[in-house]
């Protein structure tokens, strides 16, 4: 087809997939979501909270299958935490953290096709926010709505102007829990990426393995890697094809879910920039 706008009356298209640079998500996702069209957008859905909502709005209107590519909830660690801390196994949760951090800008991942998401125009964020999306996800799935948030980033090799190559950020739960997230481009490691702390139990995962201690939980000391995990789930993108075709129950990102990771990490970015603590404006 010459153009996006000539799939919108095709009856035989039945859903699209959206990986568009971020600021051009909006024209792309409204017109097929009017369309009837099942939509994979890619993460994260919007510039910021307001054309996030408004995407997400439009899609819940339509009545159309929504995905994005949230695929870390499919990962067995991700599953176990999420099971144990529903099943009280941390007593009260008091901070958690999450690390998603690569080497982008030190490798030049980014210096041609993907050269659009270092330019704040066109992504909306950096580095902090391209990986950080990811974490918030995780974190938000896990323990639910920010209440606020701040954070730093910065530079470190400049490969890419005054994009933002590496941040930390601080977020305090509606549950009063204290959350970390860290996220860059300039990392040759990054091997513990998830820690779940509470008053009765604690985990984190260090090179893919759980280690997870609870007085709830038989055999839970810490010391050996817990081996008894969920299975994978399917990528989030094989979800969705999944769910277009036919499938029942499939555990699919919410459009208002996108939308709100949206608005917390734009949060984030005014936190930066103010140096101040930002709550996140939800709709």
């Amino acid at each position: 087809m010459a153009s996006p706008e000539a799939a919108w009356s095709v009856g035989a298209v039945r859903g699209v997939i959206v990986c568009s640079e971020t600021d051009r998500h909006a024209e792309l996702v409204m017109p097929a979501a009017q369309a009837g069209k099942h939509l994979f957008v890619e993460k994260p859905l919007g510039i910021g909270a307001a054309d996030a909502y408004a995407m997400a709005a439009a899609i819940e209107k339509a009545g159309v299958l929504f995905q994005t590519g949230y695929f870390m909830r499919g990962q067995p660690a991700h599953l176990f935490l999420r099971e144990q801390i529903a099943a009280g196994a941390f007593g009260k949760i008091t901070r958690v953290r999450h690390s998603n951090c690569q080497a982008g800008s030190l490798k030049h991942w980014f210096d041609t096709d993907w050269l659009w998401m270092t330019d704040l125009a066109q992504a909306g964020v950096g580095a902090f926010g391209d990986l950080g999306t990811h974490s918030l996800d995780i974190l938000m799935w896990l323990l639910g709505d920010v209440a606020r948030v701040t954070a730093a980033m910065d530079v470190a090799v400049a490969n890419y102007g005054q994009t933002d190559e590496f941040g930390e950020g601080l977020m305090v739960f509606e549950n009063g829990a204290v959350g970390t997230l860290a996220a860059g481009w300039v990392d040759v490691a990054n091997p513990i990426t998830v820690l779940v702390s509470g008053t009765e139990g604690h985990a984190y995962v260090r090179n893919g393995e759980v280690f997870f201690q609870s007085e709830r939980v038989p055999g839970a000391d810490g010391q050996q890697p817990w081996t008894v995990l969920p299975e994978t789930q399917p990528h989030a993108f094989e979800l969705f094809l999944d769910a277009v075709c036919g499938a029942q129950d499939v555990p699919l990102v919410t459009p208002r879910e996108a939308a709100d990771r949206s608005a917390v990490m734009e949060a984030f970015y005014k936190g930066a920039r103010a140096g101040a603590w930002v709550e996140p404006e939800y709709e």
